[in-house]
């Protein structure tokens, strides 16, 4: 069967960053994305959702890289979560997307420890 050529697809920044955003609040051991300046900027522009603050995603000719910011659950063993959450997260963006993942990097910019508030 011969498959006809109808035009292109494409996946924005933000579908990809979100898929990754729910991937990583769903392992166990993290306690949140962190997101900085820009992700404080993002949030308070009106219409603009803040649903993937933490994730960000740079295209490349051989590949996405796409940098997480995580804040960790106190006593979690950090270098088995970080492979943890690099595992999914590529696993997910590839299957959703059809996208090669060429890296995950992942920041742990904080400690949750218990009895703690969030921000």
């Amino acid at each position: 069967m011969q498959q006809e050529n109808l035009g292109t697809i494409k996946i924005s920044d933000d579908v990809i960053t979100t898929c990754a955003a729910r991937v990583v609040t769903g392992i166990k051991g993290v306690h949140q994305l962190a997101g900085g300046l820009t992700d404080s900027l993002h949030i308070n522009l009106p219409g603009l959702d803040s649903g993937a603050r933490g994730v960000r995603v740079a295209r490349g000719e051989d590949g996405l890289v796409l940098d997480v910011y995580v804040i960790v659950e106190y006593m979690v063993k950090i270098p088995q979560l970080a492979w943890d959450i690099q595992g999914e997260v590529k696993r997910e963006i590839e299957s959703v997307t059809d996208l090669k993942v060429r890296e995950v990097n992942i920041h742990v910019q904080g400690v949750h420890l218990p009895g703690e508030e969030d921000e």
